[in-house]
């Protein structure tokens, strides 16, 4: 009941801009942590068995507090409140729909706004790549962001929840293979790999079963096309249902690379209109696990 009204509380709020002004918002804390171990421990000799332990501090620092906050004798109104904060369903929505809205407007608004929520380069960008980018960013970070903290919520309470947040926190900053974070993120990345593998099949089952799709041949054939053992789960399902190909060229850091296309026999042409669906979908699918949710609280 307590993540019921998590969720509700989160599609209703989001990310208030006039608390988290004033004061860091834990994702940001969590950032902080990561860094600052990062810069103290990243040297030397040894840098996976350093980065390992470190995850080691997170971790444990991360489910310590989660198991204080479950403590307070406040009939569980700060757990909730947590949870809500630690959800990201209206953020993910608006940060998405904002590129819609900017494409309308014109491509280099539209370009600004995706970059705000991908990692990829955009300066060149056509009207497509960046719908692309924006549908992608959404499939991925409905799973990251809303259904994997709900699942892991389910299975330990606040206490996991904060644990998955804290560690999809480290990967996001260090789990990636670069020179300086190959050795020392190796743990980070391949426990963020662990922490994810059932929450991104689960995004993928209620993308599709929210919009009727019970064939899962298509997704079962492409989800594994992406980089990513997980990533490409629920982008494969967004793809599917809304007819559009997603992943394909595109480029990092000044380098072009061509991944393959998932759900290629999809159209190409991508603009607003199919960003604004792909919301749409978000909706749905976190309305299902809200049902769910719902369920579960009464048995």
């Amino acid at each position: 009941m307590a993540l019921l009204i998590a969720m509700v509380l989160d599609a209703l709020l989001g990310e208030p801009r006039l608390l988290w002004d004033r004061w860091p918002h834990p994702a940001v804390l969590m950032g902080r942590a990561v860094g600052s171990l990062d810069k103290r421990f990243n040297t030397g000799t040894f840098r996976k068995a350093r980065g390992a332990a470190c995850l080691g501090v997170l971790v444990l620092g991360a489910y310590g507090l989660g198991y204080a906050i479950t403590m307070v004798p406040d009939h569980g109104i700060l757990e909730i409140v947590a949870a809500a904060i630690l959800l990201a369903q209206k953020s993910l929505v608006d940060h998405v729909r904002a590129v819609a809205d900017a494409l309308r407007l014109s491509l280099p608004e539209g370009r600004r706004a995706v970059s705000m929520i991908v990692g990829r380069d955009t300066a060149n960008m056509t009207e497509p790549a960046a719908a692309r980018a924006a549908i992608e960013s959404a499939a991925e970070n409905l799973s990251d962001g809303v259904i994997a903290p709900i699942f892991w919520f389910l299975v330990g309470g606040l206490p996991l929840m904060l644990v998955y947040k804290v560690a999809n926190t480290a990967d996001s900053m260090i789990g990636h293979r670069t020179p300086r974070h190959e050795d020392f993120g190796w743990a980070a990345a391949r426990f963020d790999d662990l922490l994810n593998l059932i929450p991104a099949r689960m995004t993928a089952l209620l993308i599709a079963l929210s919009h009727g799709w019970t064939d899962p041949t298509a997704i079962l054939r492409d989800a594994p096309l992406h980089r990513s053992p997980n990533a490409g789960w629920p982008e494969a399902a967004m793809a599917v249902v809304l007819d559009i190909s997603l992943s394909g060229p595109r480029s990092y850091h000044g380098v072009s690379t061509d991944f393959p296309w998932v759900w290629a026999e999809g159209r190409r042409d991508p603009g607003p209109d199919e960003i604004d669906a792909a919301c749409r979908a978000l909706w749905r699918a976190w309305a299902l696990m809200l049902g769910i949710v719902a369920l579960i609280s009464l048995i």
